[in-house]
């Protein structure tokens, strides 16, 4: 069964990188942030038999270190609009900062549309960031790295969205990304046309490719907590009209059909990998 319509109405987008997850060698570490514009913070190692992990939509940028001990780096990530392979070297440490979907980090030189589907070394783009960087990299405890990561970053971390993309960003999220872009209009009194071209420049995306990721993020977290879901029941309470259409689109955004993920996350205890602090 789906959430009761009570529970719809308290959605809440904690955005799924679940690839990293079944990538992990053991626990996949994640602690919730005070910070009003970062989801969380996360840390894993690889599994030395991992092969193709894939980075999927969210809608966020994360900040990822890799703190293997002989060659430490660290990169700047943004939303991919598709599934793609993300390198991720068996055996290694990774440390991650995901921001939340519309939240850009201030200290970084580059435009939302620029970071979108794209990826940059963290130090081409940060370059006074490198004892920050050699800090991080060289602890080996979460709650050590994120108090270093806010002692170096917290001051000045985002550059918020308007409040037009703001609102159009709450507004998908309630909506679970099920919401016309005439309704955007009528709630923000804006028209169409200057909602796409604020959001864009806030998110680096149209709303349509937002909402997009948003479903497919809600589609992730019923199925990763509601065992006896119907696809059928779920396409159609993400407003697709066919089944069909939603398994098509599933597979573009997480590289795999509903029921093969299903059976993963079941088969290797998806729930049970994620420790939170």
């Amino acid at each position: 069964m789906l959430p009761t319509a009570q529970n719809k109405q308290v959605f809440s987008l904690q955005p799924e990188q679940p690839w990293f997850v079944l990538s992990a060698s053991q626990k996949y570490s994640l602690m919730r942030s005070e910070n009003q514009s970062v989801s969380h913070f996360y840390s894993f190692k690889v599994s030395r038999n991992a092969i193709n992990t894939l980075a999927i939509p969210d809608g966020c940028v994360d900040i990822l270190f890799d703190c293997n001990d002989s060659k430490p780096v660290a990169r700047v990530c943004g939303s991919p609009l598709e599934a793609r392979e993300v390198e991720l070297i068996p055996g290694h440490d990774y440390f991650g900062v995901r921001f939340k979907p519309g939240a850009l980090p201030a200290f970084l030189n580059l435009s939302a549309e620029e970071l979108t589907d794209n990826e940059y070394s963290f130090l081409d783009v940060i370059p006074d960031g490198y004892e920050a960087f050699e800090r991080i990299v060289s602890s080996s405890v979460l709650p050590h790295r994120i108090y270093l990561f806010n002692q170096y970053f917290n001051p000045d971390i985002v550059r918020s969205p308007c409040l037009v993309s703001q609102w159009a960003i709450d507004e998908i999220i309630r909506s679970r990304g099920c919401i016309r872009m005439d309704k955007l209009e009528t709630l923000t009194g804006y028209t169409c046309r200057t909602i796409q071209r604020l959001f864009r420049q806030d998110t680096g995306m149209s709303p349509k490719a937002f909402s997009r990721i948003i479903r497919f993020q809600y589609a992730l977290n019923t199925i990763n907590k509601v065992s006896n879901i119907t696809f059928c029941e779920l396409a159609l309470d993400l407003g697709f009209s066919d089944q069909s259409h939603f398994l098509r689109e599933f597979k573009k955004l997480v590289s795999t059909t509903p029921l093969e993920y299903q059976r993963r996350i079941t088969i290797e205890s998806y729930n049970d990998r994620i420790r939170y602090h």
